[in-house]
């Protein structure tokens, strides 16, 4: 009785350790220095676990040519309950700039998770700030983890 039950107790951990690693296992995915990229969204999808904007901006290697992006954000409730945004915050057209971290593959994303910004470029308001923006890029092998984010300065 008492194996079964230690047996039971064992592979609730091992799930959750697993759920827990596939959710946080994005160490080594993105560039640790940050950048900052203008475009004009196309959507915002406040959708769980993190809500994502995506986004136009020009192509730096091709005159008149602009790049599908997306930027991954906290999750919705995070964004309703700390920022008070709707999914009218961010609205189709609007120009933004981001400061985040970029995938280590090239690819078009954008995490703003961790020393992160968002810029309204039309006002100069500041609509999404993690706790550690502005920081520099943890020293090699450290994690870069920031906790909450911090709601922006009014």
């Amino acid at each position: 009785m008492w194996k079964s039950v230690l047996f039971g107790v064992c592979l609730g951990f091992l799930v959750l350790a697993a759920t827990a690693r596939a959710h946080h296992g994005d160490a080594g995915r993105y560039i640790e220095d940050v950048i900052t990229i203008t475009g004009s969204v196309v959507e915002l999808q406040m959708t769980n676990p993190h809500a994502h904007i995506v986004f136009d901006a020009p192509d730096p290697n091709a005159n008149d040519k602009v790049v599908r992006w997306q930027a991954e954000l906290g999750g919705p409730q995070q964004l309703i309950k700390n920022f008070g945004w709707s999914p009218s915050t961010v609205k189709p057209g609007m120009k933004i700039q981001l400061t985040g971290r970029r995938l280590k593959s090239g690819a078009p994303y954008i995490n703003l998770t961790e020393r992160a910004n968002i810029v309204v470029l039309e006002t100069g308001k500041e609509i999404w700030r993690t706790g550690n923006y502005g920081q520099p890029a943890p020293p090699p092998g450290e994690s870069g983890t920031s906790g909450q984010p911090a709601p922006p300065a009014r």
